[in-house]
């Protein structure tokens, strides 16, 4: 295994997830409050499974992301 190549694998697929869960999370929360489902102030409970197949890797990371 070439562990240079290897992380390079894994930071460009975390940042693939990390701009596209952010892009997602701002639409949601955007689309709540026109919809008028979120007031504002409110702070959001996040989870996270990450999952890779080959290895049984399952592993939850739980956040919260405060709206004020």
């Amino acid at each position: 295994m070439d562990h240079d190549t290897f992380n390079m694998g894994i930071r460009k697929y975390l940042k693939v997830v990390g701009v596209t869960s952010q892009r997602e999370i701002e639409r949601a929360v955007t689309e709540a409050l026109e919809a008028g489902k979120l007031k504002g102030n409110e702070t959001l409970q996040a989870r996270v499974v990450l999952t890779v197949e080959g290895i049984g890797l399952e592993h939850e990371i739980k956040g919260e992301i405060a709206l004020e």
